[in-house]
């Protein structure tokens, strides 16, 4: 099976990100969502060729975010335009988060016994994504306004053991493509194969659904994560980063 274009996985990522106010400028989006994550607060070109006017278009989407309350932030991609990005160069923005995507052919997926699945508000599956990573009450509140503007098909997954949650995620899928983010293990049970039981769990959640593409996002310096996804069968795609005002 030959994967989708560089465009369709960053379509999909979209829908599975929306951001809570959208506004397009030509090819360029710009997203906020109280500053939940920084693909969901962020700028991001889709054209390559969309190029004009570069430097001020760039001061406006800072004093968009800026008016919201947020610091700017670029999610670079090989679809940035060079003009763009040579912006970005002469403003003295960093780079920072340097990331990579990881897709597959979606096959079959035995679920967890101990798995489940939930709709994204259930106070369960917020319950144990704020225990397991440790959030406090805002930004939990920050993740369930995120979901509720999610309009793709998505589920909240949760894997236990003795009674207990012990790895979660989400996934979402549009044009195709589930992308699972949110992912979260109990620190105390790793390397128990339990991030990969909540995996499969989901995927085969995902593909009932419709989704013949798997995706995700991964840090290029998370060795484990990217040891995991690899053993699941993702393999890389391409690389993306993140833009900041000032040298890092």
């Amino acid at each position: 099976m030959t994967l989708p274009d560089i465009a369709t996985f960053e379509r999909a990522g979209l829908a599975a990100r929306p951001g809570i106010e959208v506004e397009w400028d030509g090819a360029r989006v710009r997203r906020a969502a109280g500053g939940y994550t920084k693909r969901a607060n962020s700028l991001q070109c889709f054209d390559v060729s969309d190029g004009g006017n570069a430097e001020a278009r760039l001061d406006g989407a800072v004093e968009w975010f800026t008016t919201r309350g947020l610091p700017p932030v670029v999610r670079t991609t090989p679809l940035a335009s060079a003009a763009l990005n040579a912006a970005l160069d002469a403003g003295g923005w960093a780079t920072i988060d340097h990331s990579h995507l990881y897709a597959m052919p979606l096959g079959e997926n035995e679920p967890d016994p101990e798995g489940r699945l939930f709709e994204l508000l259930d106070p369960e599956f917020l319950s144990a994504q704020q225990g397991l990573r440790g959030y406090s009450d805002e930004n939990v509140a920050r993740l369930r306004a995120l979901l509720v503007v999610m309009a793709v098909p998505a589920t909240g997954v949760v894997v236990y053991r003795d009674g207990e949650a012990a790895a979660t995620g989400l996934m979402a899928v549009g044009e195709g493509i589930v992308v699972t983010g949110n992912v979260i293990t109990d620190t105390t049970r790793r390397r128990q194969g339990l991030a990969a039981a909540m995996m499969r769990t989901g995927l085969a959640r995902a593909k009932e659904q419709g989704a013949t593409v798997a995706a995700l996002n991964v840090e290029a310096g998370n060795v484990a994560a990217k040891a995991l996804y690899g053993s699941l069968g993702y393999t890389y795609q391409y690389d993306y980063t993140y833009r900041v005002p000032g040298r890092v």
